[in-house]
């Protein structure tokens, strides 16, 4: 940025800091929400980007613009094949955090699940007196690719939360459905908001007016046109981590919050795959949702979905959607 006579606001965010590659392909959720419900239900699901499409639906937000106006708008689908409960999880909390208890698994487990792990389910008896000492439990789901087309043979495990009632009316309910399989029509519904979880799309290593959107220098003022201006000052002799700097741009863990469902459908019913298929996907196969706006990821990649921990508004209006442009 060379000399200035008045400052100036930092270029970038310090926001996500630092900017580092993720461990995984796969984002992990380490927060479920606090649903007020008298029935036990899964908070979670899971799916895979498909393509990004545009709506033309009934705007229904009000005190606005366009409210009762067709409104043109980007949408994104999510293939979500039905996820098979393999098991639970129990923990118990002290004050160091949560802690596991105890593994119950099915006693059906899918073939596929050797490829990722090898478990021997084993049979746990839970007395009245074991299950007070528990303070939260987890479902252990499996996703498997290959039920939505796609080519990747190992599966996805990974552990989705429990809702509503107490404990013990959470631990029968996940004990019916231990070993079957939930779509994700059983788990939201059309309109409501939910929050999203994903690894960005990698770009590599990136310099600073790209990464951090420094301004680029004059023509011949410096040897350097893309680089940052100036390092810091003499004195600390050290560099400040909030000096923008070169580094990994892309394939980050992101949280989206508060994106609205539009559709819940299935390929056999409404198939809204274009001739040909979608770009870098190929054919819609099963269950599939339409969420308003862009999602984190490149195509095909694993996105987590949650309820949304800090919603927009309480009541579920469902969409009025009048034509989808693939």
């Amino acid at each position: 940025m060379g000399h200035r006579k008045h400052s100036a606001p930092r270029r970038g965010s310090l926001a996500y800091l630092p900017r580092g590659r993720a461990r995984s392909i796969e984002s992990r959720i380490r927060t479920w929400p606090k649903v007020d419900a008298k029935e036990p239900r899964l908070l979670g699901f899971a799916g895979f980007k498909a393509a990004n499409i545009h709506l033309l639906q009934i705007d229904d937000r009000e005190k606005t613009p366009n409210f009762g106006k067709p409104l043109m708008s980007r949408a994104t689908v999510l293939v979500t094949p039905p996820v098979r409960i393999i098991g639970m999880r129990l923990y118990t909390r002290d004050a160091y955090g949560l802690h596991s208890l105890s593994d119950i698994y099915a006693k059906e487990l899918p073939k596929e699940l050797e490829r990722k792990v090898k478990i021997k389910p084993k049979e746990v008896n839970i007395d009245d007196d074991e299950l007070a000492k528990v303070s939260e439990l987890r479902a252990l789901a499996a996703v498997i690719p290959r039920d939505c087309g796609l080519e990747q043979k190992k599966p996805f495990v990974f552990e989705l939360g429990v809702g509503g009632g107490d404990i013990k009316s959470q631990f029968n309910y996940l004990k019916s459905i231990l070993g079957k399989v939930v779509r994700v029509s059983d788990v939201f519904k059309v309109g409501e908001y939910i929050d999203i979880s994903a690894i960005t799309k990698g770009k590599g290593i990136e310099g600073p007016v790209t990464r951090w959107g420094i301004k680029r220098k004059q023509h011949k003022s410096r040897k350097s046109v893309r680089a940052v201006g100036t390092l810091g000052p003499i004195s600390p002799a050290t560099i400040m981590y909030t000096v923008p700097r070169a580094g990994q741009m892309g394939f980050h863990q992101r949280m989206e919050y508060n994106k609205r469902i539009l559709a819940i459908s299935n390929s056999d019913n409404n198939n809204i795959t274009p001739k040909g298929g979608f770009l870098h996907f190929g054919i819609l196969r099963g269950d599939y949702i339409i969420l308003r706006g862009s999602v984190a990821g490149a195509i095909k990649r694993l996105v987590k979905i949650r309820y949304a921990i800090r919603p927009k508004v309480k009541k579920i209006v469902e969409p009025k959607i009048l034509e989808v442009v693939t």
